[in-house]
């Protein structure tokens, strides 16, 4: 005779095994798309970064740019501009110079 739980049992396992093996398969495939997915995002991430750091070294840039325009607006308002742009553009003198001219 036989014994009942003997045959049963090999299937089991058997089985157990495949569903094991199915199981680990599946995670496997899940992790490779999470690493790629990883990969993916520190790409990404990098380059945010490095367009960050861009855009803040070009803050600065513009910072600069505007205390040189502040600068150049207050000496505007000085008389030393005033009398630089009446002899450049006007061609205005004090009444104690003498002017040189080239001869053309």
């Amino acid at each position: 005779m036989k014994k009942p739980g003997k045959g049963k049992g090999k299937r089991k396992i058997g089985y157990n095994y495949l569903g094991m093996m199915g199981i680990t398969v599946i995670a496997l495939v899940m992790l490779g798309s999470l690493m790629m997915q990883a990969r993916t995002l520190q790409n990404r991430l990098d380059y945010y970064n490095s367009k960050a750091s861009a855009l803040e070294k070009s803050i600065e840039s513009e910072k600069d740019r505007t205390k040189e325009i502040d600068a150049e607006k207050e000496y505007m308002k000085t008389d030393e501009y005033v009398e630089e742009a009446a002899r450049e553009k006007l061609g205005l003198v004090k009444d104690n110079e003498i002017v040189f001219q080239e001869e053309k």
